[in-house]
């Protein structure tokens, strides 16, 4: 197979790849030590160029895997190519090396291929001194390859014009006697192998002709000289032209047979075996394959290499399988071979024995007699063989003694046989002499009997033999199919499985077809924020420390349903340290452009680490219930079926997928330390209020009407039922009135190491603050109540207070100013507030700074169109934030992938996937996904997933175990859910677990 590029190769693709110059350098990627990536771009126009040392160079449209953490020759490329422009890209005279010119002038960078021998990429500055090597080694005495060191720029062969006939004359006398045309031309012309058998091929000769004095053998010089001279001249006119035009591209192939699971004929399918800038002469009786350009050849082989791999791996497991089947079958005809042979043997021992009964009992007597005498066995074999030397007819027919077992063996013969009788019988079965064991202890006639009762059970055995055989074929010959379907259907899925972008990250899909990803690490975080976090998008986290950064995509930007929210914040706290601990605490969303990676003055944000600006939206705490399900690739033509599966739900839609929640709860069949049907009611009852909550507010929002009525009745509620606790935080609640309208910049700042944080908020003036206040005094409503806890004790709030007023910074007396200032007033309506907050500007105009001039400006802008805005959930103090490090490299490029995220594609991506196949459809590949137990209503393959102590690859193990036993799923299904690798499965599962499914405990014993 050939695995890299000849001359007249690379000259093909130097000039094909001409039009790369002027793109420039996006960025530089290592796919493995050989093998680096270069991405280029012009304006809208985005090339891949893929660089191999020793072997290769072209573009290519498929997704390579990049190393996680660049090499230091990678680190090295980026440093000086990044941003620069591709100025040229030659070849070194004629010889296999390519040079890639970034940059001009004393700014140029030269990037060295080298596709001879081992190969070599080397980065030279614009006077040709090596920067860095990717293999540094010394070439003879002199020439070295290392940093510092100047490039040898006159070793390349420059001239590829082919030999006068006095040349060829002088070459073809030096070679040795038996050589080739092929071995003599080679070494000594720079056309390469491929075109010279193309050439020869074409003016009537062949490269295996042999240098010959004999005018009718071989190659003879003075004849074929001229035909010689003339196919040389057009491989030199290839080269020209390889020089002017875009080569098309070939591929030639290879048939290969596989066996066919259906015991049929063969199934064939073909390979690749070699590229081509052109159809040789030599190739066009094989199978072949025809591109545009040669650069798509050459993507097309190596792309497809991987799935070659795999499809000859599969016909070896299929023929292996194939050869147990060919040896289960060999061995049956064995066995009922040898049983044939042993039943006419014992027949035939048998005759023999009754037919020679006064031999026999002659020869028993004698032996027993002597052992009678008490002789040795020495004394008795001796005695034998005396008797023998005396022509004695008894001892000449005992051949041995087996006394250690009381036999003795004798030859007979048919006594009833004559010379005359051979004729007669001639067509008859005749007696031959044979040797037969006699047993010592029983009579000539029993000995008879015995070898009659072998022959019988070797009889009864053939029989059952022939009768199991046909089973045990037929089940070798079912097992075998089954593994030839499998082995088929396996290689299928991995050519067919593609990766989503997405799946690098933590992700689902929410209830309402919304996108949703959190990071792994730090880094993902990092990641996140920088390269995916758009326009109308949502930032969700949990305050808990550890807790993943997630995001919601909103392609389409527009208001984000409240289901879609809560289930995102579902998975912020289940991958936090809440799922271990088994707590249950809240999260909190803001928009896209409150979340901000610039620091404030003289501070530092840490990988990992954003400040949030403005006001937090928080979201009720909801149990730590999470699922586990596949989702199926969809053929395009099926795709139709499943397009509404997964709507938006409007408002009036959320009570009827609380009942749908509801239902699918009561179907789960707990194990015995699940919670009881009370608890379950109990939560359930809990997820209706919440989403009759959440329905609410988001009616209210939608329609432009204040909300402060409804939540203050509510708060009102909360605080009659616990009034001591009123009491004790009224001071507290009237801070969180004023903070309210304020939009304090909070900082959030994480030691990783110590795990401490520091939170830092800046308050604005008072003119800001009386801007934005409200009349209203708004509480916290109460929090669902895990396991009946007490409230929090009465000092553990006045700490919390003192805590927070360290952290607010109001000086003494700060708070009942304000307070006086919301009493006085207290009858001002919008309007009024409007035009004292104009007069307060006017009066500061000089102490305001700028940014504080274009907030004020913004909120009022609001204020008119929208009215005064309704509150949310009020604010508590901002917990802190801690985010866990991890190890994926960041690209600091946004660009990159923006286009595989905008919204018609991410769109498409997930009107792919569907979680209900319908037994029509036809099916891709499974892809696994772990989600907020309420966006699986409605797959068909689900567990349940709570905070346990089951290992995660256990776990998954049993959950697919589960899949794979369900009646309602097809064998197409069960062949996809086999097919996903293990280490997939469990991947996203947020930590240990406990599964909970119909009739799971059935399935574990």
């Amino acid at each position: 197979m050939k695995t890299r590029f000849n001359t007249y190769d690379i000259v093909c693709m130097v000039t094909e790849l001409q039009s790369l110059i002027g793109m420039r350098v996006n960025q530089v990627y290592d796919i493995d030590n050989r093998t680096y990536v270069i991405r280029l771009q012009r304006s809208e126009e985005k090339r891949v160029l893929l660089l191999e040392s020793g072997n290769r160079f072209h573009t290519t449209h498929f997704e390579w895997p990049k190393n996680v953490a660049p090499s230091g020759f990678t680190m090295k490329l980026r440093k000086h190519l990044k941003n620069k422009r591709l100025e040229s890209f030659t070849q070194l005279g004629i010889d296999r090396i390519v040079d890639l010119q970034f940059g001009s002038g004393e700014a140029a960078y030269h990037v060295i291929l080298e596709l001879y021998d081992r190969g070599n990429i080397v980065l030279t500055d614009y006077e040709w001194t090596i920067l860095n090597v990717l293999r540094p080694h010394v070439e003879g005495d002199k020439i070295r390859f290392a940093v510092k060191e100047k490039y040898p720029l006159d070793r390349a062969k420059t001239s590829y014009a082919a030999p006068s006939s006095d040349a060829l004359k002088d070459i073809l006398s030096r070679s040795k006697p038996g050589d080739n045309l092929k071995k003599i031309l080679n070494p000594n012309l720079e056309f390469g192998a491929a075109i010279i058998d193309h050439v020869l091929l074409e003016n009537g000769l062949s490269g295996n002709l042999k240098v010959s004095t004999d005018p009718n053998k071989g190659f003879f010089v003075e004849r074929d000289l001229d035909k010689l001279t003339t196919a040389l001249k057009k491989a030199e006119q290839l080269l020209d032209a390889a020089r002017l035009e875009v080569a098309k591209g070939f591929i030639t192939q290879k048939k290969e047979e596989r066996p066919n699971p259906e015991g049929d004929e063969p199934i064939y399918f073909f390979t690749n075996i070699e590229f081509h800038p052109m159809l040789y002469s030599h190739h066009r009786g094989q199978p072949h394959q025809e591109y545009e350009t040669f650069d798509r050849a050459v993507d097309e082989f190596f792309s497809a290499l991987e799935g070659q791999k795999i499809d000859l791996k599969t016909v070896q497991i299929e023929r292996e399988a194939m050869k147990k089947l060919h040896n289960v079958r060999k061995d049956h005809e064995k066995r009922v071979t040898e049983l044939t042979h042993v039943q006419v043997e014992d027949k035939k021992a048998a005759e023999l024995i009754s037919r020679n009964e006064p031999l026999i009992e002659q020869a028993r007597l004698a032996i027993q007699t002597a052992i009678a005498n008490q002789m040795s066995w020495d004394d008795i074999k001796q005695l034998v063989k005396t008797a023998q030397d005396n022509n004695d007819p008894i001892a000449s027919s005992i051949k041995d003694l087996k006394l250690n077992i009381n036999h003795i063996t004798l030859l007979l013969n048919d006594p009833y046989q004559t010379s005359d009788d051979d004729d007669a019988e001639s067509g008859d079965e005749k007696l031959k002499p044979m040797l037969v064991d006699i047993d010592l202890s029983l009579t000539a006639f029993a000995n008879a009997r015995r070898y009659y009762d072998q022959k019988r059970n070797a009889a009864k055995k053939q029989q059952k033999t022939l009768e199991s055989a046909g089973k045990a074929l037929k089940s070798a010959e079912r097992k075998t199919k089954q593994t030839l379907k499998e082995a088929h259907t396996i290689s299928s899925i991995s050519k067919a499985r593609k990766t989503y972008w997405f799946e690098k990250f933590y992700w689902f899909i929410s209830s309402d077809n919304y996108l949703v990803i959190a990071g792994r690490d730090q880094q993902q975080n990092e990641l996140l924020v920088k390269r995916h976090l758009r326009a109308g998008d949502a930032y969700v986290h949990a305050e808990l420390a550890g807790a993943a950064s997630v995001l919601v995509k909103n392609p389409a930007a527009h208001a984000l349903p409240p289901r879609t929210l809560a289930e995102a914040g579902q998975a912020a706290v289940a991958y936090s340290v809440a799922w271990e601990a088994k707590v249950v605490t809240r999260a909190w969303w803001v928009h896209a452009h409150q979340v901000s990676k610039t620091a404030p003055t003289g501070e530092y944000l840490t990988t990992g680490s954003f400040m949030i600006r403005g006001k937090k939206n928080y979201l009720l705490p909801d149990q730590l219930h999470f699922g586990f399900s596949f989702m199926f690739r969809l053929e395009d033509s099926c795709i139709e079926r499943h397009r509404d599966e997964r709507r938006a739900a409007i408002a009036d839609d959320v009570s009827e997928v609380t009942s749908t929640l509801e239902e699918d709860q009561e179907i789960i069949v707990s194990d015995d330390d699940e919670p009881s049907d009370k608890e379950d009611e109990k939560s359930s009852g809990k997820l209706d209020t919440i989403a009759e909550e959440t329905r609410k507010l988001g009616i209210k929002q939608t329609n432009g009407i204040q909300l402060g009525e409804e939540v203050e009745k509510e708060t009102v509620e909360d605080a009659n039922n616990e009034e001591k606790q009123e009491k004790e935080s009224e001071e507290s609640e009237t801070d969180s009135d004023d903070s309210d309208g304020v939009f304090p910049d909070t900082h959030i700042k994480v030691d990783h190491g110590t795990g401490q944080v520091i939170l830092e908020t800046k308050t604005r003036t008072i003119s800001e603050v009386s801007d934005t206040s409200d009349n209203k005094t708004f509480s916290f409503p109460s929090l669902p109540k895990k396991g009946g806890k007490k409230p929090q004790k009465p000092k553990e709030q006045k700490k919390n207070e003192e805590r927070q007023e360290k952290k607010d910074g109001m000086k003494r007396g700060q708070r009942g100013k304000l307070k006086k200032i919301k009493e006085k007033y207290r009858d001002q309506d919008d309007e009024d507030r409007v035009i004292a907050t104009e007069l307060l500007k006017a009066a500061n105009q000089a102490k305001d700074s700028k940014k504080a001039q274009k907030k004020a400006a913004a909120a009022k802008a609001n204020k008119v169109k929208t009215g005064p805005r309704g509150p949310k959930i009020p604010q508590p103090t901002p917990l802190i934030l801690e985010v866990e490090s991890g190890g994926e490299e960041l690209d600091p490029e946004p660009e990159v992938e923006q286009g595989e995220q905008g919204a018609d594609i991410d769109t498409e991506l997930l009107s792919q996937l569907t979680g209900c196949p319908l037994p029509e459809d036809e099916l891709l590949f499974a892809v696994p996904v772990v989600a907020p137990y309420s966006a699986l209503h409605n797959y068909k393959y689900k567990v349940k997933l709570t905070p346990g102590s089951s290992k995660r690859g256990k776990a998954a193990k049993t959950a697919v175990q589960v899949f794979l036993r369900d009646k309602t799923g097809t064998n197409r299904e069960r062949d996809l859910l086999k097919a996903v690798k293990e280490e997939n499965v469990a991947r996203n599962f947020p930590g240990k677990v406990k599964l909970s499914a119909p009739q799971l405990h059935k399935h574990k014993k």
